[in-house]
């Protein structure tokens, strides 16, 4: 049997574990919400911290709190922030509207550490009190969609480095394969030449882009309601409160943090998560698109595209001998998956505020930071184990390059698009290439056909053939 202590809070006594330093509210959450087996996100605990410590100080600073009980909310609130009592924040993910369960997890934490340090018991709560104390000025209503913003823009800081690095590896592939030529394909069919190395140039700007978007979505998380308690009106907070413990949170946190101007607002609407989730979900959808052309592309290897080759990482299948898959474009295209699920939640939550407050911030702040968590481990894995062991199968690249049938596309402007329909319709019925076709109906010169069906100029802007010559003449002259 584990040893225990009694605590009382506002229904009653609840045993609790004698070592936790967690109490009564937090072993209540535990008992009435066993519901995923998952905890808070480390960077929201983080976060909590943080906004912790910002608010002891500013209490401290306004004479609210004594200075040695400051000090010690201070530096239990800083051993949060370092993770030092993970293990203590117990409750469920899935918990009791606006996230109250895991505010007063964060405070007993907090309150009893910080009575230990001042010598004092756990569980008795004499010397700092998570609500009197730790919690003074501060709501449940402020504080969680403060520490969610705060938290998940600590957990993006992560994901921007991971996109960047995707992103040069597309671009270093760009460059490796800047002169293989292929056949491009619009809806799933033979199409006008492309470069292989301007295909994976697209998908490093997509990245990029994508990148730019998350970024753009992330400002709006950095106006915060802190200082407006329990509906926005800032009761029992000091006048000068608002503003310091903001500041206080921008300097502990390293991130640019501003005071709403509309503490109202800041608690009715979360829309920044939709933002940040929508953003998620954008990159998510991109990474599937990306992730099922680099599937198409190293199919085979005999009776698929076969135009790249994938590192080998793992036996296939289980019957078929040698069979090799394309795991990592598959994993890519699963998480994101879960990155668009995640968003639905988030955007249902998101609507679920009514009147002064969104209760629904648990699960918004859940699935966005396991959105950025589970995104960010898949594009690492995905770069190192995939995309940056790509090579090319030239000779069947260029081999699509000279037989697609859109080459006649280039013999427009010179014999018209009727004419040219033709020859493609004789190329698909008997087999022969555009350029056989065109040299045995003598539309053009030897000449002509070597310049204009010459697929690498088809693969960016050009003079037309006769401008190009009278151009090159005057050059001459």
């Amino acid at each position: 049997m584990h040893e225990v202590r009694k605590e009382k809070d506002s229904l009653g006594f609840v045993e609790v574990p004698a070592t936790a330093y967690y109490g009564a509210q937090t072993i209540r959450a535990v008992a009435n919400y066993p519901i995923s087996g998952m905890r808070a996100h480390p960077r929201l605990i983080r976060a909590f911290g943080m906004v912790k410590r910002a608010a002891a100080e500013a209490n401290k600073e306004l004479g609210l709190v004594e200075a040695d009980r400051a000090d010690a909310i201070i530096q239990a609130a800083q051993e949060v922030i370092d993770g030092k009592w993970n293990n203590e924040f117990v409750v469920d993910v899935f918990q009791a509207g606006a996230g109250v369960s895991f505010h007063m997890n964060t405070n007993e934490v907090i309150a009893n550490r910080a009575g230990e340090i001042l010598g004092g018991k756990l569980g008795e709560y004499e010397k700092v009190h998570p609500n009197d104390h730790v919690n003074y000025g501060q709501s449940t209503n402020d504080v969680f969609p403060t520490g969610m913003r705060v938290g998940t823009l600590l957990a993006l800081e992560t994901l921007y480095p991971v996109l960047d690095d995707l992103a040069a590896a597309f671009e270093a592939k760009a460059t490796e394969f800047h002169d293989v030529m292929k056949s491009g394909r619009t809806h799933m069919q033979d199409a006008v030449p492309i470069r292989l190395g301007q295909e994976f140039a697209a998908y490093a700007v997509t990245i990029r882009k994508g990148k730019q978007f998350l970024e753009y979505a992330a400002n709006s998380l950095r106006e915060l309601g802190l200082g407006g308690s329990a509906v926005g009106t800032g009761i029992n907070t000091h006048p000068d409160y608002r503003e310091k413990a903001v500041a206080n949170l921008a300097r502990i946190s390293g991130q640019k943090l501003v005071p709403a101007k509309d503490m109202r607002w800041a608690m009715q609407s979360n829309a920044c998560m939709g933002d940040v989730s929508g953003a998620l979900r954008a990159i998510a959808l991109e990474v599937i698109r990306i992730s099922t052309d680099i599937r198409l592309l190293s199919s085979g290897p005999n009776t698929g595209l076969a135009e790249i080759f994938l590192p080998s990482l793992q036996p296939g299948s289980s019957i078929m001998p040698g069979k090799i898959n394309p795991v990592m474009p598959e994993l890519a295209a699963m998480v994101s998956y879960q990155v668009i699920g995640n968003d639905a939640a988030v955007a249902y939550a998101v609507q679920g505020g009514q009147l002064e407050l969104n209760v629904m911030m648990p699960t918004m702040s859940y699935n966005v930071m396991q959105s950025i968590t589970i995104l960010g481990n898949m594009l690492r894995q995905f770069n190192q184990y995939c995309i940056a062991g790509i090579t090319a199968n030239k000779a069947r690249c260029e081999q699509y390059a000279q037989s697609t049938v859109s080459l006649a596309t280039a013999l427009n402007p010179y014999i018209g698009y009727a004419k040219a329909a033709e020859i493609v319709k004789e190329s698909v019925a008997t087999g022969k290439s555009i350029i056989e076709i065109a040299r045995s109906k003598k539309l053009l010169t030897e000449e002509e056909i070597a310049e204009i069906l010459d697929p690498v100029r088809m693969t960016e802007p050009q003079y037309p053939l006769d401008a190009a010559k009278e151009r090159d003449k005057k050059k001459k002259s």
